[in-house]
């Protein structure tokens, strides 16, 4: 069970730490949550402590799964195929894994893309969240402010010729 102070990834949201375990009534019944403390935009989530298992909450990686990370956002970006509600599909799909490498990929294929021809709003959206998930569980990771990991991220992608 997870305890007050455990740093935690919520997939499709980011990062956190579980800052405290309430209880509330909902619909007349009682339940248990852990509220979740993000560092990006000060937000609190609630996650039902019996809803866990099914959310896919994971323990943030570690300092190794980093370079993992540094990786992707190096490797030369996926080529962006079909209508643009496909790869919006597509990309949706793979953030929800909760996987921080897919998360990566997603960001670096989505800059590349709009460097190339300017994306959709809806992609425009997902690049936004991408990132945010991206920065929220590398604040953990490497114990860095949200700032410094954005430019460690621009540092990397500048140095294989993207542009922010």
């Amino acid at each position: 069970m997870l305890q007050v102070g455990d740093q935690v990834v919520y997939p499709m949201h980011g990062a956190g730490v579980i800052s405290e375990i309430e209880q509330c009534e909902v619909m007349g019944e009682k339940k248990s949550y852990y509220v979740l403390q993000m560092p990006i935009g000060n937000m609190k989530v609630m996650i039902p402590i019996d809803n866990v298992d099914n959310i896919g909450l994971r323990d943030v990686i570690s300092k190794k799964e980093v370079a993992k990370v540094a990786e992707v956002l190096a490797d030369a970006p996926e080529r962006a195929v079909g209508s643009w509600n496909k790869r919006f599909h597509a990309t949706l799909t793979r953030m929800k894994t909760g996987d921080i490498c897919d998360v990566a990929a997603v960001a670096r294929n989505l800059i590349l893309q709009d460097r190339v021809r300017k994306i959709s709003s809806g992609e425009r959206r997902l690049l936004d969240l991408a990132k945010q998930i991206l920065v929220s569980e590398l604040v953990y990771a490497c114990k860095k402010t949200p700032e410094e990991i954005g430019a460690w991220m621009d540092e990397i992608l500048e140095k294989n010729g993207f542009d922010k």
